[in-house]
């Protein structure tokens, strides 16, 4: 059976092992292309249990994690997801921020994904005090090698979500599945004002 369940705070730990070889595995699919390693994804992931507020969303079948989305105060993301709205003047102490959100192929199309948008939207507002959902995406030239012929972007998905693409940029370094060594990638920001 499916099931879509939130996680704070401490009771998200126990699923940190699962989620990093989620990231791993969904991420691997263009745009992402990304080799990944659970040294990392740990590391990664420790920002993330660490902050106040923090949120995961699981798509559970039968136990069996098959998607997560995660969602935490921008305050107390990395710096380079920081800086850009710093730089602007932004008060970040006012946007959620919205981590990954990945979805094993085979649960696609079922709506799972609108759910992690709800779950994660329906948080910021329990808090009280955003004024602005934000999340950054990859950004691949329509030319990349390993676009597959199929692919279709999610924006259509996130303007249904309210979201709409920003000019911020933040950079993020990592080894894509062709390459021998990190490299870094350009991701926009999307954001959505609550009101």
């Amino acid at each position: 059976m499916l099931e879509v369940i939130p996680y704070t705070g401490e009771d998200a730990r126990q699923h940190i092992d699962a989620l990093a070889r989620l990231r791993i595995e969904v991420f691997r699919e263009f745009p992402y292309l990304y080799e990944g390693s659970m040294d990392y994804e740990r590391q990664y992931l420790r920002t993330f249990l660490e902050a106040p507020d923090s949120l995961l969303v699981l798509a559970l079948d039968g136990g069996r994690v098959v998607g997560a989305s995660s969602a935490l105060p921008l305050e107390f993301e990395t710096p380079n997801i920081r800086q850009p709205f710093l730089e602007q003047g932004r008060d970040i102490g006012r946007i959620f921020y919205y981590g990954e959100s990945v979805l094993l192929r085979p649960y696609r199309g079922q709506r799972i994904g609108v759910r992690f948008f709800d779950e994660r939207e329906r948080r910021a507002r329990q808090l009280g005090r955003f004024s602005t959902l934000a999340f950054c995406a990859v950004v691949r030239p329509e030319t990349h090698p390993l676009r597959p012929i199929d692919y279709i972007p999610l924006d259509a998905f996130w303007r249904r979500r309210g979201f709409a693409p920003t000019d911020l940029y933040c950079r993020m370094s990592w080894q894509d599945v062709d390459e021998k060594t990190e490299s870094a990638k350009a991701l926009r920001f999307w954001e959505k004002e609550l009101e």
